[in-house]
């Protein structure tokens, strides 16, 4: 069984930064993306930003220029930088982890328990 660990959540003032960390526990095999999304009340989860095994990364474009994601694939972790937080960026913090063990596979996905982030002065 897949799980996810996260950490690095907090309060931040307006143009300060979080390192937000994800640590994958179980077999997550060679062929996996890790992301990380995010959620307020009321709201759908959506996507702030993806990593494949491989290193290609994608962002949401309110986060583009502000915040990074970076994996380190023996830890079995990402990361995600925020910097120049801004109100807006308030919400619960998911790590999220998409598996196929064989390329024949369906992906199964995991979620961590999620860490609160809130910018506010």
């Amino acid at each position: 069984q897949v799980q996810l660990v996260e950490s690095g959540g907090g309060l931040v003032q307006p143009g300060g930064s979080l390192r937000l960390s994800c640590a994958a526990s179980g077999n997550i095999g060679l062929n996996y993306i890790m992301s990380w999304y995010r959620q307020t009340p009321g709201n759908q989860r959506e996507l702030v930003a993806l990593i494949s095994r491989g290193g290609a990364t994608s962002y949401a474009n309110s986060v583009k220029g502000r915040f990074t994601i970076s994996g380190d694939n023996a830890k079995k972790s990402v990361y995600l930088q925020m910097d120049n937080l801004t109100p807006e960026d308030t919400a619960t913090y998911y790590c999220n982890v998409q598996v196929a063990l064989r390329p024949v596979d369906p992906v199964t996905q995991y979620w961590g328990q999620g860490t609160q982030v809130t910018v506010s002065s």
